[in-house]
């Protein structure tokens, strides 16, 4: 069993017992979170739309953390203009623990 939740702007498969990297979200370490489903897929067949109105994922956050840095490294040729750059994107892991 799987579904489609919404979080912002993006939208995120997930499972029972999975745990996602959303952007991050202002809670703290252990509270529950409720996101959006847009559809979920079972043993009796897809259901979307009115089917899924009131269905919910529910999950805890796990950790509040930043993902791997990356480097930017800007320069124009021949002008000795460089600008190295590196930034960490926030993330809040959530642990799924129910959908329905």
């Amino acid at each position: 069993m799987y579904a489609i939740i919404a979080n912002g702007s993006k939208q995120y498969k997930v499972t029972v017992g999975e745990t996602v990297k959303f952007e991050k979200l202002e809670k703290n370490v252990g509270e529950k979170v409720e996101f959006e489903v847009l559809l979920v897929s079972d043993e009796n067949g897809v259901k979307l739309g009115a089917d899924v109105a009131g269905v919910k994922a529910v999950g805890e956050v796990v950790a509040q953390d930043k993902f791997r840095k990356v480097v930017v490294y800007k320069y124009k040729a021949k002008k000795n203009i460089r600008k190295k750059q590196g930034h960490r994107q926030p993330f809040t892991a959530v642990k799924i623990e129910n959908i329905g």
